[in-house]
């Protein structure tokens, strides 16, 4: 039989073991334990020699089915849940980093991820290299100089900045790192960083694998060996995935590749008008012909992604009046979801770093991260085109 598309298995992966009554979805198993009338079965479970479920905090049948589904949509031998994506990238990190061990990663990363960079691993002893996006060669010098863990992110936040995986991973590989990629913005449907070399791919489910902002959740996928030591940290220190949570992801993935592609498709419409824009300073979005990773991302994305953020004249002043006037648009901290969402990196993605750390890291106080939804995307360019049209014209008129 010809492989499964990865459409299909959206819809049809991890579910099957897990369906209970004929019913044709997955259930939510809310129950904490689970019971056993067998002491020598029992055991055999709790110690991993059979397959089963002990206690709600380990596994759940529910969360199973999610972790199997975005485990076979990476492609990947094995997968861990976890409560929220930043759980998901915090424990990896602390399960691989001890004192001593050197991290390398670049400063575009998400304001969460950055913060565990610049304030907690310091204070763990762990050396941690700070490379410029896309420089490679200066993050291969940094490789070279040692190195337990490569975390790399690509498209970024907020700046959709783009990092060659297989070159960044061949040469991770040759210095025994483990290669971890954040594959958030991208999805398994428009690139899958193992295909690239990556050891280990992590995802907010929270956002573009749910899609519809109603369940906080990620996951760790890539070699078994390492997702079991994750697995290991995860269920002792506890940022277990709940099961309606799990459930609702499980829904939610469903149409994945739908939602993916018009994404795509409004999110480069979108980028293209913006260009137009006298207000709009710049526009980043890998689709773009002009963007220095597009390239890049041409040969290892098979779509440029819902994501794309852009720096607007007038600076906060601009971003005050301008948003407020969108209408089909949330202004909230959130993205990947099927309502286009907007917001400034100052109160979205790098809410928690200082304007100077925000400024450091190339993330005007002016930009604008827009997370193109499924709407028809007259109406969104149309409701664009309002916003621009109604601003006042002091705001950028001498700038």
């Amino acid at each position: 039989m010809k492989k499964t598309n990865i459409g299909t298995r959206a819809i049809w992966a991890g579910e099957k073991d897990q369906l209970a009554f004929g019913a044709t979805q997955v259930p939510v198993v809310h129950s904490v334990s689970f019971g056993y009338d067998d002491m020598d079965e029992w055991y055999d479970v709790a110690i991993g020699k059979k397959e089963g479920h002990i206690y709600g905090r380990n596994t759940n049948p529910t969360v199973q089915a999610f972790e199997d589904k975005i485990k076979d949509l990476e492609e990947a031998e094995a997968a861990t849940s976890f409560s929220t994506g930043m759980a998901a990238i915090s424990n990896t990190l602390n399960t691989f980093l001890y004192p001593g061990d050197r991290v390398v990663s670049i400063k575009d990363t998400y304001g969460g991820t950055n913060k565990i960079f610049t304030e907690f691993l310091p204070k763990q002893h762990v050396e941690v290299a700070l490379c410029e996006t896309g420089n490679h060669e200066i993050i291969e010098q940094e490789i070279e100089k040692g190195c337990k863990v490569l975390y790399l992110e690509t498209p970024t936040n907020p700046t959709v900045k783009i990092t060659d995986l297989e070159r960044m991973a061949q040469v991770g590989k040759e210095k025994g790192a483990i290669v971890v990629v954040d594959n958030t913005f991208a999805t398994p449907i428009n690139q899958r960083p193992l295909h690239l070399g990556a050891d280990l791919v992590i995802h907010s489910a929270t956002k573009f694998l749910g899609g519809h902002a109603d369940a906080l959740g990620g996951a760790v996928c890539g070699a078994k060996e390492l997702v079991e030591q994750i697995y290991h940290y995860r269920e002792i220190n506890g940022a277990t995935l709940d099961p309606m949570a799990a459930y609702l992801l499980l829904r939610g993935m469903k149409t994945l590749k739908l939602r993916i592609e018009k994404q795509n498709e409004n999110a480069m419409a979108v980028a293209r008008y913006l260009q137009t824009v006298d207000v709009v300073d710049d526009v980043f979005y890998p689709g773009l012909e002009g963007h220095t990773g597009h390239d890049i991302a041409k040969k290892q994305m098979d779509g440029f992604g819902g994501m794309l953020s852009f720096s607007v004249k007038g600076g906060v002043d601009t971003v005050r009046h301008l948003l407020p006037k969108l209408q089909f648009a949330n202004r909230a901290a959130n993205l990947g979801s099927v309502e286009t969402v907007v917001g400034p990196s100052r109160t979205t993605s790098h809410v928690e770093c200082t304007p100077e750390e925000r400024a450091a890291m190339g993330i005007p106080e002016g930009l604008i991260r827009y997370s193109a939804g499924i709407e028809d995307i007259e109406d969104l360019i149309n409701d664009l085109e309002q916003a621009f049209h109604a601003l006042p014209e002091h705001l950028f008129v001498n700038n």
